[in-house]
């Protein structure tokens, strides 16, 4: 089957049957002239051309995903008196006036005390040419922990932005705000992707992709009834916007709110931690109603499926409907196939979302609008897509906190309602599957 050409809004990589799903040959000498997100094909010819360099050390392939790359901590990490941007001197140069006390050695493990923020140089520099620039976000499993995590670069006015044509090092600026964590050398934290000129779509390119290949998808009870959501009923804005479920699962799990005093957090160690010894359940009472407490940390998942085909690449931003009262989604990168496996039956997988609560307590409705998916057009499709069988870990996901603990202990027979006022429903024993999770599959 042929490739078409690119339409009108850039949009490659599809015939009249939907998207293909291979990638073709890049040039490099042509790069320049193209527009988008590069994939895991042209990110390892980036590495090949020393535009991401990892220095001493080569970069992994299981590193380089689907459209982004995967960036490690250096071997030392400095405590901070408060956070900063360098403006138009070196991160090096103003670091001296922020630190606190010696340099921690990474090289067998440190402790990083919560709400303390830490600056760690990473292992990946860039040389990037004039026409390619970069933009770094948490890894999802970061942002789950409420772990927030930026990158700074020499000279920057911001974080997360690095402009075209950069050349130097690259640090990391690590708050961990619920839990105090462990880290070493060479974890990775966040993640980078490499952009070619204007690659973002706009609120009609979003409700044209979504009327040939569904980006969003809604679920009736136990997972059934699967459909996508009709065009006249998207939420567009700038993005695709997302609502909240606090109806619950069949046990009626509907979050998690993190603990305030809980022990320590080994980021190495995956499927290591208990949930209970990090997080509160929290069960959808009478209302579907849930009071976010000031500075609380939740964990919330998405009404809709999300589907991110392999010629467009998805950011979820930092979204704010009270004007300062809330915050949702720390971690952003969604890369393609992300709930998108129409062969295996995966069409649509839901987000946890990241939900703190600021000053004041902030009521939230079950399906009130809460977080922002805003879209970028691949260079070209990516050689694989997300999932497990790159390792991805949170394809056609349940509610779940991380990667890095175990499945949930049973939890006790009765919980307290969410407003307060009476017991909530028992969660039920039942052995069928969670309604948040709609068709066989698994991973981010």
């Amino acid at each position: 089957m042929g490739v078409t050409q690119p339409t009108d809004t850039g949009l490659a990589h599809v015939t009249h049957t939907g998207w293909i799903n291979h990638a073709m040959s890049i040039d490099p000498a042509r790069l320049q002239d193209l527009s988008g997100v590069l994939p895991d094909h042209a990110v390892q010819m980036a590495v090949d051309a020393g535009w991401l360099d990892g220095g001493d050390y080569t970069i992994p392939q299981s590193n380089i995903q689907p459209a982004s790359v995967d960036l490690r901590l250096g071997p030392v990490a400095f405590r901070l008196r408060s956070s900063f941007l360098p403006g138009q001197r070196s991160v090096k140069s103003t670091l001296v006036e922020y630190q606190l006390g010696p340099s921690i050695d990474l090289r067998d493990g440190a402790v990083l005390e919560k709400n303390r923020p830490y600056l760690i140089p990473l292992i990946e520099g860039l040389r990037l040419p004039p026409w390619l620039r970069a933009r770094a976000n948490p890894k999802s499993s970061i942002g789950r922990l409420d772990v927030f995590t930026r990158v700074l670069a020499d000279r920057s006015p911001g974080f997360d932005e690095i402009s075209a044509g950069y050349c130097g090092p690259l640090y990391l600026e690590v708050i961990s705000r619920s839990f105090t964590i462990q880290v070493h050398e060479k974890l990775s934290l966040n993640q980078l992707r490499l952009i070619v000129g204007d690659a973002r779509l706009n609120d009609e390119d979003i409700r044209r992709v979504h009327e040939r290949t569904p980006l969003l998808y809604t679920y009736g009870t136990a997972g059934v009834g699967r459909r996508a959501v009709p065009s006249p009923n998207l939420l567009v804005s700038n993005g695709l916007f997302l609502r909240v479920d606090l109806s619950g699962d069949d046990d009626r799990l509907m979050g998690y709110r993190a603990k305030k005093n809980s022990m320590l957090l080994n980021l190495s160690l995956t499927e290591h931690h208990r949930v209970e010894d990090f997080w509160d359940p929290l069960f959808a009472g009478r209302e579907n109603r849930l009071i976010l407490e000031p500075e609380e940390f939740y964990l919330l998942m998405s009404a809709e499926g999300v589907s991110i085909p392999p010629g467009l690449a998805g950011e979820m931003t930092a979204y704010d409907p009270t004007s300062g009262e809330l915050r949702t989604h720390y971690a952003g990168f969604f890369d393609p196939g992300f709930g998108y496996a129409p062969e295996e039956g995966v069409m649509g997988s839901r987000a946890v979302l990241e939900v703190r609560a600021h000053d004041v307590p902030f009521s939230l409705e079950d399906n009130q609008k809460i977080a922002r998916l805003e879209f970028e057009k691949m260079v070209d499709c990516p050689q694989k897509l997300y999932g497990p069988q790159i390792g991805s870990s949170y394809q056609n996901q349940r509610l779940t906190p991380s990667k890095h603990f175990k499945s949930p202990s049973p939890q006790p027979p009765q919980q307290l309602d969410l407003l307060g006022d009476a017991p909530a429903t028992p969660p039920r024993r039942s052995p069928s599957r969670a309604r948040s999770q709609p068709s066989p599959g698994l991973g981010l």
